[in-house]
């Protein structure tokens, strides 16, 4: 690998440790003030927010700019959306302002990854950000959750700056402002960033054209860009199958989560630790998917994704720790080893249709639109008086569903549009034309 890609790596998991920690805060922040509980079902939906929302220009802003300066930029908000949970917003709003950042440096983060790299080395790449981010997931949730917990939050809040009253009086509020740290860290990194050499996009905009019609004139590009990639014979699979597998799996934080509190009595920060199980598992899919996978190959490990949502509702009938925890790594390990190839193979049709920025922000769209609209259903479902329990075999049922879908409608373009299929087989299995 390009010695640039250690920066990215350095930058995401400093970035993603600070995101899943503050995830944690913010539960035990809604927790401990009383909060319903679904307010704290819907954190995840509200940092999924503003990914739909802004999906149209993030792109672009990307392709405008060098994408380490894009993910500098989109740290500071993630600090500004901190700063605001500490000082009086309602936690539910400053988290959306963190997605805000979240939102803009994604697109930047996967994006450089197809500049910098050729299309044979995508999967490998995939593997490590994906495990790395993956690794920053456990530790993030498992810091989180010390940070808040009897032993390390005393010792935060002990701390005194003479002659300044900071506010900071709880456990919640103690750990969010140690996470802004961590922030500080990824941007730092975010600055030694090299350049690509790839042609920026400018934002089209011409000397009588106002700050506001050029953002609105980015709209029927971005719905031309997403159409285009629905319509792509192997790019409407990889975003199908990649879109239902964030929608659940960014849910499934706060259910095992519930879970965990419902089936095994577990606080906050002792579930924290279960979150984490299924990201261990879901590290080893990721890396040993980029070990064994090529780009070409992709569409192959749908079956997983089927076997992955009969998995999640077998999860209700396990209600001890030592069948739990194997049980969590087998589903993560599932979902490593499905995600993985299957998002480089869209980032690699994406790159040739429409440019990396933009092809990431169609992706976060369709993938956020989907958490935002099954977390906005959990949440609901949570406040009229559905169980987890319940909630879990709702998921599962919709993954295994929909997976058998996906599959069918590839065996379906394999047999109709053949000749389309194995030309973009061929483009990816060689580099020159990535």
């Amino acid at each position: 690998m390009k010695r640039g890609f250690y920066t990215i790596m350095s930058a995401q998991f400093f970035s993603s440790l600070a995101d899943n920690a503050l995830f944690v805060a913010a539960v035990e922040l809604l927790r401990t003030g009383g909060a319903p509980e679904w307010q704290r079902a819907a954190l995840v939906p509200m940092f999924a927010l503003f990914y739909v929302i802004l999906a149209p220009f993030v792109g672009a802003f990307a392709d405008a700019l060098p994408k380490g300066r894009v993910m500098f930029i989109s740290n500071g908000i993630k600090v500004v959306g901190c700063l605001m949970m500490l000082f009086g917003s309602h936690p539910l709003l400053a988290y959306a302002v963190v997605g805000l950042g979240a939102a803009a440096y994604s697109p930047a983060k996967y994006g450089i990854l197809t500049e910098l790299l050729p299309a044979s080395q995508l999967v490998k790449a995939n593997g490590w950000i994906e495990g790395l981010t993956i690794g920053s997931i456990i530790l993030g949730v498992l810091l989180g959750g010390q940070l808040v917990g009897p032993v390390i939050a005393p010792l935060l809040l002990g701390i005194d700056v003479p002659g300044i009253d900071t506010g900071i009086d709880t456990a919640p509020e103690a750990a969010i402002a140690t996470l802004i740290s961590l922030y500080l860290v990824a941007a730092w990194f975010n600055t030694r960033i090299p350049l690509t050499g790839v042609e920026m996009r400018p934002l089209r905009q011409t000397p009588q054209s106002s700050v506001l019609a050029s953002t609105l004139a980015l709209l029927p590009d971005f719905w031309r860009c997403n159409r285009r990639l629905w319509h792509d014979r192997l790019g409407q699979i990889s975003l199908a199958t990649t879109t239902l597998f964030w929608g659940v799996s960014g849910n499934l934080r706060y259910i095992v989560l519930a879970w965990a509190a419902a089936a095994l009595g577990y606080s906050t920060t002792a579930a924290s630790a279960l979150v984490g199980v299924v990201a261990i598992g879901t590290a080893a899919g990721a890396v040993l998917a980029s070990a064994r996978m090529r780009l070409d190959s992709a569409t192959r490990v749908i079956p997983l994704g089927i076997a992955m949502g009969v998995l999640v509702i077998l999860m209700n009938f396990i209600d001890t720790l030592w069948l739990a925890v194997p049980f969590l790594i087998v589903l993560g390990g599932l979902g490593g080893f499905l995600v993985v190839p299957m998002n480089a193979l869209l980032q690699h049709r994406g790159h040739n249709l429409m440019g990396s920025g933009r092809s990431i922000a169609v992706q976060n769209f369709n993938e956020q639109a989907c958490i935002l609209g099954l977390g906005g259903l959990y949440a609901l479902s949570t406040k009229l008086g559905l169980s987890a329990f319940g909630a879990i075999a709702v998921f599962g049922i919709v993954v295994a569903g929909t997976m058998w879908v996906i599959r069918r409608w590839h065996g379906h373009n394999c047999t109709h549009h053949s000749k389309e299929v194995e030309h973009l087989l061929h483009l990816a299995r060689h580099d020159a034309h990535h």
